[in-house]
């Protein structure tokens, strides 16, 4: 069986390249590139498997309307729908395996966006002019397990050099097809519980412990470093239905979106399994603490209390109307879910770097948060339990594992 690769590519700026690109994977055995061009000209190449107006076309408009258009933001927004549309067709009827885009800047844009509508697992390959340009590589990955290959020369002229790019990009999409397509089901009839779990430096003790209790009791645990990216991506991968349940330690992301911090996961933190309804449970791992650019600090900023993770973050104490405004953050998203809640708050600390030693520990205003939290929460499927530990106590994780463990047997 012949391995599909997707080659997303503009031809009108990038048709030789992207021709040697497609030559490159299908000299490999058992290969062959698909293009599609995702051009904004006023023509088509016939030698795309896929034309612009194709992809025109399917984004509901054609390719003469986007040639005439000056509104280069919608007609961008137009080809890039009718390309996830297609990419999506030819993935569930099994046509292709992978994607590779070769682009410069908006090249990259667009083609990176229509991986990202792919699922996890799908291989992905951006071959990119500019992958390494600040504030670029971000936005080309986003939430989405996309590999950037610099090809740091302009992908403009079929160089020696620029050949060397392309064949070994070429070798690095073919490999990645070797592996094959992820099986979600398979994984699901294996029998063990697929088990979503934010985690962050400053609970990984306990999110250690958590894994291995679970572990031993037939659950596989997926990690998201709760740093403002990863566990977005976890919210969208829990809508998607890849996880039978949740652990949120570090459910951080929601105070850090309200205060413009630097792990900010966006409005949509933290609701996902309760909109899907599988069991969670949540710690307040990081909750008190707020890590905002230093470009940007208020003026009351430089009295707080503080603790440097490293040279270049940060952390600041909330203060009590801050924590109280987080806690109703919590409550208003947890009171939406529609699935079995426990929420586990320890009062000596809510992390390795909150505790009696620390310059941070502050329990009275912990305390805040918790009675908001009572307080506003009116659903009755969130169980809220206050437990007289550290959250990187020992007796914590085994209670955090205890309770998942519980609303799993239900």
């Amino acid at each position: 069986m012949r391995k599909n690769i997707l080659l997303i590519a503009t031809l009108d700026t990038k048709r030789p390249e992207s021709l040697y690109l497609k030559e490159a994977i299908e000299r490999h055995p058992g290969c062959n590139a698909l293009v599609m061009d995702i051009s904004m000209a006023g023509h088509s190449y016939d030698d795309a498997g896929i034309t612009a107006n194709e992809v025109a076309r399917a984004g509901g408009s054609t390719i003469a309307e986007i040639n005439q258009s000056r509104e280069r933001a919608k007609i961008t927004s137009t080809m890039i729908r009718g390309a996830v549309v297609l990419a999506e067709k030819l993935l569930r009827g099994g046509e292709i395996g992978g994607v590779v885009g070769l682009g410069g800047s908006t090249g990259s844009l667009m083609a990176t966006d229509v991986m990202r509508a792919l699922p996890f697992g799908v291989p992905k390959l951006m071959v990119s002019a500019t992958a390494a340009l600040p504030g670029l590589a971000t936005r080309y990955i986003g939430t989405g397990d996309i590999m950037l290959f610099h090809s740091v020369i302009e992908i403009a002229g079929l160089s020696p050099l620029l050949k060397n790019v392309l064949e070994r990009a070429a070798g690095a999409a073919v490999g990645m097809l070797e592996v094959g397509l992820l099986d979600a089901d398979r994984a699901k009839s294996s029998g063990r519980k697929a088990v979503a779990m934010s985690q962050f430096g400053i609970c990984e003790g306990c999110a250690s412990q958590v894994r291995r209790r679970l572990e031993a009791a037939g659950c596989d645990v997926i990690g998201f470093s709760a740093a403002g990216v990863c566990d977005r991506a976890m919210e969208e991968m829990i809508a998607k239905g890849h996880f039978d349940a949740v652990i949120d330690l570090a459910p951080g992301g929601v105070g850090e979106y309200l205060m413009e911090g630097m792990r900010s996961a966006g409005p949509h933190r933290l609701e996902a399994a309760g909109q899907f309804g599988i069991p969670q449970v949540i710690t307040p791992s990081g909750v008190n603490l707020m890590s905002p650019r230093k470009s940007r600090y208020k003026p009351d900023y430089h009295q707080r209390k503080k603790f440097d993770l490293d040279k270049l973050r940060t952390f600041l104490r909330l203060n009590g109307e801050e924590i109280e405004m987080v806690a109703d953050e919590f409550a208003r998203k947890l009171n939406q879910a529609r699935g079995p809640v426990r929420v586990l708050l320890p009062t000596r600390g809510w992390s390795s770097i909150d505790g009696p030693e620390s310059p941070i520990y502050e329990p009275e205003t912990d305390r805040l948060f918790i009675d908001r939290l009572q307080m506003c929460v009116t659903n009755p499927g969130v169980e809220i339990r206050v437990l007289d530990l550290n959250l990187e106590d020992e007796a914590f994780a085994d209670q955090v594992a205890e309770n998942l463990l519980a609303l799993l047997s239900h």
